[in-house]
C-alpha cells in the first residue's frame, strides 16, 4: 500500500482544476447563449417594425387612391403629411400624388370616346425605431372624352 502513496500525491488537485475548467467552459456557453438569444430577439423586433411600417404605407396608398379624384392635373404633386395609422400608436405614413400625363387613345375602348389620366402614388410609412418602407403604385383612371379634364361618371 505504501507504494500508492506517491502516485496519489501527484494526482492532489487535479480534478479541482479539470472541474474548474469545465465550470468557465459552461460558463461561457452560457453567456454566448444568452448574448445570442438577446441579439435575436432584437432582430425579431425590427422585423415587426418593418412589417408595421410596410403596412403603413399600404395604408397611405389605399388612402391615396380614394382621393385620386381631387389630385389636380398638374406638375405640382400633392402631398398629404404624416397621417397617423388608424388603431395604431406608432405607425403613420406620407403620401404624394402626381399627375402624370393622359392617353386618349385608350386599347379596348372606343377611339375619342374615353380619355385615361395617369398618376404616380408614392407612400412612405414609418413605424417605431426609424423603420420605414416607400412604395410606388401608379394608377390609371379612365373617364368619357367630354369631362373636360375631370372626373365624371363614365356615360356614353
Amino acid at each position: 500500500m505504501q507504494r500508492h502513496l506517491p502516485n496519489m500525491s501527484r494526482q492532489r488537485g487535479a480534478a479541482l482544476v479539470v472541474g474548474l475548467l469545465m465550470l468557465v467552459v459552461l460558463t461561457l456557453l452560457a453567456i454566448s447563449g444568452m448574448n445570442t438569444a438577446s441579439t435575436e430577439l432584437v432582430m425579431a423586433s425590427n422585423e415587426q417594425y418593418r412589417q408595421k411600417a410596410f403596412q403603413a404605407a399600404s395604408t397611405g396608398l389605399e388612402q391615396a387612391i380614394t382621393v385620386l379624384a381631387n389630385v389636380p392635373q398638374s406638375a405640382a404633386a400633392t402631398v398629404v403629411a404624416a397621417t397617423d395609422v388608424p388603431d395604431t400608436v406608432t405607425d403613420e405614413y406620407t403620401t404624394s400624388s402626381l399627375y402624370m400625363g393622359d392617353d386618349l387613345n385608350l386599347p379596348g375602348f372606343s377611339s375619342g370616346k374615353f380619355v385615361g389620366f395617369h398618376y404616380q402614388i408614392v407612400s412612405t410609412g414609418t413605424s417605431a425605431r426609424n423603420s420605414n418602407s416607400q412604395q410606388i403604385q401608379g394608377a390609371y383612371v379612365i373617364q368619357n372624352a367630354g369631362g373636360a379634364g375631370s372626373f365624371g361618371s363614365i356615360a356614353p
